[in-house]
């Protein structure tokens, strides 16, 4: 099969030497260049660094931190690494909780090849937006911190639906006044248009006020 181009790390960790031998070579096949494997949470937290495009496949069940103790545990350190936890028949359940924290799938055992390279393809593309997204939501938040207090008024005017007149009402200010403002916001937010200028402050949290 093809590989990303992205150069992605798979981290496997599982307490079972065998399985870890054989998904590293299955995934070398595949064209993933970059693995590496651990026989246990612990090993894994100790000596692994994943990076944004990496991947990790979990296996549920190991002695000392389980695979949803790890989960939980790299969620409590910020690293957003895509998990795919292996599971067992009758872990279904405890799946559904991984999954519920963020874990990006799960497959049962004994799963096939296409399932597996289907999982991780798919966990590596939902990392890759999500990654995209955050960068975004960060442009957008710099650019939102360059704004004056006034302005930011303004802006959330705008994105309520306000029109000049009312805006100004609400503010104490000219209708001119918002007009001088509206224009060095949509500057500032490097917006196109007043739906992409409300886009960027939903995406950031900024709802309309209503009044």
């Amino acid at each position: 099969m093809e590989s990303l181009g992205l150069d992605p790390t798979i981290f496997i960790v599982d307490d079972d030497d065998t399985v870890r031998n054989s998904l590293s070579l299955l995934l070398e096949t595949a064209g993933f260049k970059k693995t590496a494997s651990y026989g246990s949470s612990d090993a894994f937290l100790a000596e692994a660094a994943p990076q944004a495009g990496d991947c990790l496949l979990l296996d549920i069940h190991m002695p000392g931190m389980d695979g949803l103790e790890l989960q939980e545990e790299l969620a409590r350190r910020g690293i957003g690494v895509p998990v795919i936890m292996i599971t067992g028949h009758g872990d279904v359940p405890i799946a559904v909780r991984a999954m519920k924290a963020g874990a990006a799938d799960f497959i049962e055992k004994p799963f096939s090849e296409d399932i597996l390279l289907a999982s991780i393809r798919r966990a590596l593309a939902l990392g890759a937006a999500a990654q995209r997204k955050d960068q975004m939501n960060g442009d957008i938040a710099r650019r939102l911190a360059t704004l004056t207090e006034r302005e930011r008024e303004v802006l959330e005017g705008m994105v309520a639906g306000h029109p000049n007149k009312l805006i100004a009402h609400h503010l104490g200010i000219s209708p001119r006044t918002v007009e001088i403002h509206r224009a060095r916001v949509m500057e500032k937010m490097q917006a196109q248009s007043l739906s992409a200028l409300v886009r960027m402050a939903l995406a950031v949290g900024i709802a309309p006020k209503v009044s």
